[in-house]
């Protein structure tokens, strides 16, 4: 099973096939790209908020600073890519995704850290899925680049895991299942907006917007 393979089988449901039809539209690609370098962003910042709130496990430590390290240099990849094409970054509202999720984290720990772990996991999975999904739709040099994040996300999504098992005391198959199926729903729903992570679109809505 390759990595890609992996991760599918991770995730509860593959991206719908009308995200992918919005997504690969030219018109879209500033939005795509924008929101793709404020994920890249919020990853670095999600790494570094653990370090400095979980400043006693050093394996923690240890692989949240190089993730941090490889989110922002991706950050600055996809900002290069849009100055390279005269495309304006800049503010962007996020979607629900993550705020979807991060609503069914604990509020104790070790299960705080244990659920913000996991969902740290289905988000590196899912850029992974939607990377793959995009890059046979993308000119070459995107789709090249897409490709060349599915190795780096997809150990981000595997560190997020492990910390997960490790700093757990029960075994956390059942909350994966759980945040799957949450995960999954979030994917399926339709959504207002159109994001890296965002749902199905809604097609009015978003034209009314535009």
């Amino acid at each position: 099973m390759d990595a890609l393979d992996e991760i599918k089988q991770f995730l509860g449901c593959d991206t719908p096939q009308a995200w992918i039809d919005f997504a690969k539209d030219p018109n879209q690609l500033e939005l795509l790209l924008t929101d793709h370098a404020h994920c890249e962003k919020k990853a670095a910042s999600t790494a570094m908020t653990l370090m400095f709130r979980y400043v006693d496990r050093p394996d923690l430590l240890n692989k949240m600073s190089r993730l941090a390290r490889e989110e922002l240099i991706h950050f600055e990849q996809v900002l290069g890519i849009m100055k390279d094409r005269g495309l304006t970054y800049g503010h962007l509202s996020s979607s629900g995704y993550a705020s979807g999720l991060h609503l069914h984290v604990r509020s104790g720990e070790p299960e705080r850290l244990v659920d913000v772990l996991i969902v740290g996991a289905f988000i590196e999975a899912r850029s992974c899925e939607r990377f793959a999904a995009l890059a046979p739709f993308l000119d070459e040099e995107l789709a090249k680049f897409y490709r060349s994040l599915l190795r780096s996300e997809g150990r981000h999504y595997q560190d997020y895991l492990k910390l997960a098992q490790a700093y757990a005391e029960v075994d956390i198959s059942g909350r994966v299942d759980q945040f799957r199926e949450i995960e999954a729903g979030l994917i399926q729903a339709y959504d207002n907006v159109f994001r890296f992570h965002s749902g199905v679109p809604a097609l009015t809505s978003l034209k009314a917007m535009a």
